[in-house]
């Protein structure tokens, strides 16, 4: 069963979801934490399967989900999102965790074991952006945000962008709820991109400086070829790639990818 809650942040309110472990395996918990534009609905159907023998939450940056947000954009930051996250670890009481971020909150998740490094037992990851310049530049042209109109031209553009990216096991529903998260960004919606961008070059160093176990996941998206450069970055990590993956994999097939992410977790 998958609760919900908020904490006190830096800037108003942290809604988190949380799923209680159905049997005591002395496990650390496990925080969940969501690329951009989305919230922690992302992981709510993996984290019913990865519950088995662990509690799971997966928190909303702020500005994102139901969590409230920074003043302003130039206060979005990996940093921020890192340390309003461990808020929400200490709100919990909670002392070591496994982290688990997905494209921006792989960063996250670098910050986070970077600044409270004996926190963290051990980091999984979804994908790497490891990109050169251009490709950043690409991607920022790509998540420039797009100004209300009446032709409704946002969320045709989002729409559009999930219905090209869809992968097998994708469902209809599932996607109008990559949507409704979108969605649920308001305008800001593009401020975790912005973020997320300008804490490249500090990702990169923080995979080579990191002690921790990290397993990278690489599906098909459109960071994996970005993600194979973080092989000879890691001092203690691997890159499992999946081919059999795309987005959306966790909604699709949450009970492969809980054990997936459990097994190289515990084996850390």
């Amino acid at each position: 069963m998958v609760r919900r809650g908020y904490l006190d942040g830096a800037h108003g309110q942290i809604h988190y979801r949380i799923a209680e472990a159905r049997s005591e395996g002395g496990k650390p918990p496990l925080i969940c934490l969501h690329q951009s534009p989305k919230c922690g609905l992302e992981f709510e159907i993996f984290m019913r399967e990865a519950s088995r023998d662990r509690t799971v939450i997966a928190p909303d940056y702020p500005g994102y989900g139901m969590s409230d947000p920074a003043p302003s954009e130039d206060a979005t930051t990996i940093p921020m999102y890192a340390e309003e996250m461990w808020r929400v670890v200490d709100g919990l009481k909670l002392t070591t965790v496994d982290v688990f971020g997905n494209h921006t909150g792989a960063k996250v998740a670098a910050q986070m074991a970077l600044t409270q490094g004996v926190r963290v037992h051990a980091i999984a990851m979804i994908s790497a952006a490891i990109l050169t310049d251009e490709e950043r530049e690409m991607f920022k042209d790509m998540f420039t945000p797009i100004p209300l109109d009446d032709a409704h031209t946002r969320f045709t553009t989002s729409w559009a962008r999930i219905l090209e990216r869809r992968s097998p096991g994708q469902t209809l529903e599932m996607m109008d709820r990559s949507m409704y998260m979108n969605m649920m960004g308001g305008e800001a919606y593009e401020w975790g991109h912005v973020a997320a961008f300008a804490w490249g070059k500090p990702f990169d160093e923080a995979l080579t400086k990191l002690p921790h176990r990290i397993t990278i996941l690489n599906p098909v998206d459109d960071l994996t070829e970005c993600t194979r450069r973080a092989i000879p970055l890691m001092r203690n990590g691997e890159v499992v790639e999946c081919p059999q993956w795309g987005y959306g994999f966790m909604d699709a097939f949450p009970q492969a990818t809980a054990d997936l992410v459990l097994g190289k977790l515990d084996a850390s």
